[in-house]
């Protein structure tokens, strides 16, 4: 009874004073217990990479991660590794950032403009069904084999996806909304930053997400159709050699550039959607 009735006044004052007994942080541990996991996950790929690389799978066609490593520290150790990742780096850059201006620009253009844009909506899905990559030889005509064509297709690619996501957010703008800021008195600019810039915010960001990765892919297939430079034209010749290690370490390359775009674009998507007071709120802890 004593033991019970010790108990029962620790609750009551535990409860009384406010303060929460001490317990285990289980989010905490989760994390922690995810990234352990990962790490293994990948430590045990590259074991079996290395063990089943020629007595199982042909060494000549996946290479082994010791040899993918000599090859990846060879590039970065080399001038003309870093010119390839500097000249990939800006062309993807480029094709990225004119393929949103461009995008931003039809999408408002036609999204302002409803008759115009029911005119032109079939030509555009016409000229955006052809696959981006068979322009990439009449982009070649025009600008030959420098920077300028992989830029171009890679802005291509860009384009359409933020264009579509910018139009139809235009179309899906809720009309009362624009209709209660022109009877307060609002003008265009008022419409603009009360509606149309947070009704278009979220599917803009999303199309920079997706067009990301579309810009990448432009430009390496570009340079592996013609150039003399940049890390297609280094992964090209790699599977022409038949070097399964240095085909792995220029992809390695391009995952570490995917990644790091993807991350300062969902870093400009979290700020600007905090800025703008879209950003999911937490909700307010209470206290038992």
């Amino acid at each position: 009874m004593a033991t019970v009735t010790d108990n029962a006044v620790t609750e009551t004052t535990t409860k009384a004073s406010g303060r929460p007994a001490k317990r285990a942080q289980p989010r905490a541990q989760s994390t922690a217990t995810v990234i352990v996991l990962r790490v293994l996950v990948i430590v045990l790929a590259l074991v079996l990479w290395q063990v089943m690389s020629g007595p199982v799978v042909p060494e000549y066609a996946v290479s082994k991660p010791t040899d993918v490593y000599d090859a990846l520290t060879g590039m970065l150790g080399s001038s003309a590794g870093w010119n390839n990742i500097w000249v990939t780096t800006v062309e993807v850059l480029s094709g990225f950032g004119l393929g949103v201006a461009a995008g931003t620009v039809m999408g408002l253009f036609l999204g302002s403009f409803p008759l115009l844009g029911r005119v032109l909506e079939p030509l555009v899905a016409a000229v955006n069904g052809i696959p981006k990559i068979a322009l990439a030889p009449l982009f070649l005509l025009f600008f030959g084999i420098g920077q300028w064509s992989k830029i171009t297709i890679a802005m291509t690619g860009v384009a359409f996806v933020v264009f579509y996501n910018i139009y139809l957010g235009l179309r899906l703008r809720e009309r009362e909304l624009v209709e209660v800021v022109q009877v307060m008195g609002g003008r265009r600019h008022h419409v603009l930053g009360y509606v149309t810039i947070p009704t278009l915010a979220a599917p803009f960001f999303a199309a920079l997400k997706t067009g990301g990765p579309l810009a990448i892919l432009g430009v390496i297939g570009g340079e592996f159709i013609a150039s003399s430079e940049g890390v297609g034209h280094e992964l090209f010749t790699a599977a022409q050699n038949l070097d399964a290690a240095s085909e792995f370490a220029g992809l390695i390359v391009l995952v570490a550039l995917t990644l790091s775009l993807n991350g300062v674009l969902t870093a400009l998507d979290s700020y600007a959607l905090k800025r703008l007071g879209l950003a999911a709120r937490r909700r307010p802890q209470t206290k038992s």
